[in-house]
């Protein structure tokens, strides 16, 4: 088995089995070949015999080219998946991955966008589209995001079933997790917009939101348009749609919001996941601060 059966092997893997994003195959497929060079392997057995000894050199040579905690700390899930899948295909009892600590890495802050910001791109994403009906799908979508603070895979899994929308809605987030969220009058009607003007019926067992040929709506139709609205609009690259999420529980947070309201608006399983928001809304204060405040002009 040459060197270019094992990564052909792990890419159908990765794009069949587990169905996983191009970026994260591309990431996948070439920390493997790094490990490949460095510990050279004709068969699954082979690498299957490697230890958190191997994982651990195989880490430090990377962090010796300057590898960041974050990167580090994917790369060392990366090499845990593909010797999980050595050790499948090696036929081993036990296929658990070796067991070691990645480095600590810190959250990162959210950048949300400010509420012009976000009604400009819903407007814009709409006025750009390449039909009336997409531009008021694209739209719809955008304002379940920001307008409910769902993500962007629970807004696309809705089904008719969601019809006709309320004042709230049950969505199923991750871990099949259900929360019910509060609708605005203006999400409720861009939704009913596109409705209206979707050319594709829609029953209780087809998905809500569709794509241009009638199948369901992908989370890359809307980041593409999204992509394309934020550079008309010279915003952030941050200004994704997740973005929009952030950007909901910011504001939220801002109007008085307590943190465990907003943990069951989000869908959050831990508190702490909701308190990064904390540290949101104090620099967006203080970037208030600095532009309000007399002796800060």
């Amino acid at each position: 088995m040459t060197r270019a059966d094992l990564l052909e092997a792990w890419h159908a893997h990765l794009t069949q089995s587990r169905r996983r994003s191009p970026h994260t195959v591309r990431a996948y497929i070439a920390t493997a070949a790094r490990l490949l060079d460095a510990v050279p392997a004709e068969d699954w057995t082979t690498l299957a015999r490697l230890d958190a000894a191997a994982l651990r050199g195989q880490l430090a040579r990377r962090r010796a080219d300057g590898l960041s905690n974050a990167s580090a700390a994917r790369e060392l899930s990366a090499l845990k998946a593909f010797i999980r899948f050595a050790r499948e295909q090696a036929g081993l009892p036990d296929a658990a991955p070796p067991r070691m600590r990645g480095p600590r890495v810190k959250k990162g802050i959210p950048r949300p966008v400010t509420p012009d910001e976000a009604v400009n791109l819903a407007v814009t994403i709409e006025e750009d589209a390449s039909e009336p009906w997409i531009g008021a799908r694209d739209r719809a979508v955008l304002l379940l995001l920001y307008g409910a603070g769902m993500r962007i895979a629970e807004a696309l899994s809705l089904t008719g079933a969601a019809l006709p929308l309320g004042e709230v809605l049950t969505v199923t987030g991750k871990g099949n997790k259900q929360r019910v969220v509060p609708l605005l009058p203006i999400v409720r009607e861009g939704v009913e917009d596109y409705l209206a003007k979707c050319p594709w019926p829609i029953d209780r067992t087809t998905t809500l939101f569709r794509g241009a040929k009638g199948g369901p709506l992908s989370q890359g139709m809307v980041q593409k348009a999204m992509a394309r609205a934020r550079i008309a609009l010279g915003l952030h690259p941050s200004a994704t749609p997740h973005a929009l999420r952030h950007s909901f529980a910011t504001h939220l947070l801002g109007a008085g919001a307590d943190l465990r309201s907003l943990q069951e608006l989000l869908g959050h399983a831990s508190l702490g996941s909701t308190q990064i928001y904390t540290k949101v809304d104090a620099a967006v204060l203080l970037d208030v601060y600095r532009n309000a405040h007399p002796r800060e002009r």
